[in-house]
């Protein structure tokens, strides 16, 4: 029933009932504390009055007058009086409420006990045993008697509360402008309490929640609008994160694939040169009396593919070691003119039919801090490539930009270039454009990848395209501090 009843009000109704019952209970404790105080403050009067009626009695008594003649003569100010004379052992000697005198000792009595032990003592409301009436009862001790007086003790709370009325009504009067107060804001608290309600739900299909209308520009409105923007941002937060994991687990899944497919392809581009050096190996020694001259160009076609195989496991360590340790790669200042000059020196001494004039365009010298040995490569293996395969005379390098940040370098050929359909792909790992002639010419098709590595690990990128007026032109960048 208890639920049935919350689950049909409403959250501010519910609210509002609890103001309420706060409200009024507050009022209740403050009644309940005032009449407290009040018959307190009473019977500590009362009781002043009694005490000086015992000590003008003990006075008397002391000046041999009779109990019964003094209460007459001095009990107009109490009604129904009830005065008791006691010894020092309890043992009641006069008691003008009852015909005959108890038998019981009185040494116990709570009034008579304070009496004896601090000179005064009193006790509220108690049962008396022989009038079968409560009494606010208040002693005395003298020299040889106590004195008790006794009134019939009641305080109604009205007259208690009376000294109060005007307090108590104005308590009403406040508590009444909370309560209404309380209303209307718990009703806008409550529809605050509802739209956000709907907003986690909303939150919790996963649907966004930007598009929420902001609640008004009040304090629990601008509350309830930092809750939201604080709940898109984690929301955003949250796919952001997504987003990454998901990029993160792509590109791991990527390099596993990449690596699988480099397997592949090294097992591939491995057993060409193997099978041929087994292949000349095995005709010479099936063969041991062949002329001079076919055997040793038997043997200098072995030679070229074991050259072929050194070039392919150096360049698969490289590309290895890019991808595995590139954090760990030792970099210090590298001055990019003396690389390109021995790039330069280089293809001097190269066979006329594969020489190409190197041309150079680099006005200021150029410096950038990172690896020696993988700068170099990017230019060597450029022009490796041009000679190999571009059919062209000249190779033009020439710096674009340099900025205290980074340097952008061109460089380029005037050959053939490559088909449009090509450039898309030949920075992967054994791609090749003609793969026949390009292992005649014995590459082993990861030079562009080197280079395209080698210059990621210096925070630059890489583009290549064909020149208008003809060959292949390749722009990278380079960071000037790793």
């Amino acid at each position: 029933m208890a639920m049935d009843l919350r689950s049909s009000l409403s959250y501010h109704r519910r609210l509002f009932l609890l103001l309420l019952a706060f409200s009024w209970t507050l009022v209740g404790c403050f009644v309940l504390f005032q009449y407290g105080r009040e018959k307190h403050f009473k019977a500590e009067r009362l009781n002043a009055r009694l005490q000086l009626f015992n000590l003008r009695m003990l006075d008397a008594l002391d000046e041999g007058a009779d109990p019964a003649a003094f209460i007459a003569s001095h009990d107009e100010s109490f009604e129904a009086l009830r005065v008791t004379l006691i010894d020092r052992s309890g043992h009641v000697l006069f008691d003008n409420s009852l015909d005959s005198l108890p038998a019981a000792n009185h040494l116990d009595r709570p009034e008579v006990a304070d009496a004896l032990a601090h000179g005064t003592g009193y006790i509220i409301r108690r049962h008396s045993e022989s009038t079968h009436r409560n009494y606010f009862y208040s002693a005395m001790c003298g020299d040889r008697h106590i004195v008790r007086s006794a009134v019939p003790y009641s305080v109604p709370l009205g007259e208690v509360l009376a000294a109060d009325r005007e307090f108590l009504w104005f308590m009403l009067g406040v508590t009444l402008l909370i309560s209404i107060a309380g209303y209307f804001a718990t009703r806008r608290l409550g529809h605050n309490i509802t739209r956000l309600n709907d907003f986690a739900q909303r939150a919790e299909r996963g649907e966004r929640i930007d598009d929420i209308a902001p609640f008004p520009h009040d304090e629990l409105g601008e509350i309830s609008n930092h809750i939201i923007r604080l709940y898109a941002r984690l929301q955003r937060t949250t796919a952001d994160r997504d987003r990454e994991h998901a990029l993160a687990l792509h590109e791991e899944q990527e390099k596993i694939r990449i690596k699988k497919q480099l397997t592949n392809n090294i097992n591939h581009e491995l057993k060409t040169p193997v099978a041929a050096i087994q292949g000349y190996l095995e005709t010479l020694l099936a063969n041991p009396g062949m002329e001079g001259s076919q055997r040793t160009e038997f043997l200098e076609k072995s030679v070229a593919q074991t050259e072929r195989l050194r070039r392919l496991l150096a360049d698969v360590s490289t590309i290895t070691r890019m991808d595995e340790a590139s954090q760990l790669i030792r970099k210090e200042p590298v001055v990019l003119n003396e690389l390109i000059a021995e790039v330069a020196e280089e293809m001097a001494l190269k066979p006329a039919e594969q020489r190409l004039r190197v041309n150079v365009d680099v006005p200021k010298r150029v410096e950038v801090v990172g690896n020696p040995a993988l700068l170099s490569s990017i230019f060597r293996n450029l022009a490796d490539n041009a000679a190999a395969y571009s059919g062209g005379r000249d190779i033009y390098i020439r710096l674009l930009d340099d900025t205290p940040e980074e340097c952008s370098l061109l460089f380029a050929d005037n050959g053939i270039g490559v088909g449009e359909e090509h450039l898309p792909h030949l920075f992967e790992r054994f791609y090749r454009v003609d793969k026949g002639r390009s292992r005649k010419l014995g590459g082993t098709g990861l030079g562009l990848s080197i280079v395209k590595n080698a210059v990621m690990i210096h925070g630059g990128t890489i583009t290549a395209r064909n020149r208008e007026r003809g060959g292949l032109e390749f722009r990278f960048s380079l960071k000037k501090r790793g």
